[in-house]
């Protein structure tokens, strides 16, 4: 093999990697100024003067925040391998929090900072962990969207509160975790918690 070809196979492994603004797509990840980020929203735009560009919203996977690029039609980008992982809460030690993968039993820790609303899980939450694969790299730790966690103290509910009413006290859960609910509800009554906003979602029955 001569080294024109060994070249020409060279280029053509390295551009299978590479990828332009042609192939936008949301949820498309790839590296951006050394971060990894992912497409939220994209716009092509063709100008009646001026090369075409391309706006876009992207999120910065490491920490979650919003960047407003544009793009120059055409523009290459390097995409990269983020995978999806499902693990379940063990338990939260000096080295940060634990987890166990649940089809490989591998175990993991993780900062403390990399888990956001940590206090809104329990032992055997199940999560969801985002990895830069190349690099075997945890990026995220997300809880599902609604968790249901046991009231462990609130004030007692007063006769006359009803479901329709819009009034909230604090309650403490049962992860030591502080939100507000309904007057309606009690101590030992088990919720559904938006892990989001950290929302009252409705009571468990």
């Amino acid at each position: 093999m001569t080294w024109t070809e060994k070249i020409i196979i060279f280029a053509h492994y390295f551009s299978s990697f590479m990828a332009t603004t042609a192939d936008f797509k949301n949820g498309l990840y790839f590296n951006y100024e050394g971060k990894p980020v992912s497409i939220i929203w994209f716009q092509h735009v063709k100008p009646g003067k001026g090369p075409a560009f391309v706006k876009t919203k992207l999120r910065n996977l490491e920490n979650g925040k919003i960047l407003d690029r544009t793009f120059t039609a055409g523009e290459k980008i390097e995409p990269i391998n983020v995978e999806r992982r499902p693990y379940t809460y063990l338990y939260k030690d000096d080295m940060g929090y634990n987890f166990m993968h649940t089809e490989t039993y591998e175990q993991i820790s993780i900062p403390e900072e990399m888990v956001e609303n940590a206090d809104l899980m329990k032992e055997g939450q199940y999560v969801e962990m985002m990895f830069l694969a190349d690099e075997e790299k945890c990026l995220t730790c997300e809880l599902p969207t609604y968790v249901e966690l046991e009231v462990t103290y609130t004030e007692p509910a007063v006769k006359g509160d009803t479901a329709s009413s819009n009034a909230l006290k604090a309650a403490t859960l049962e992860t030591g975790a502080e939100i507000m609910v309904p007057l309606f509800i009690n101590q030992g009554d088990k919720i559904r918690v938006n892990t989001v906003d950290r929302s009252y979602g409705e009571r468990v029955k």
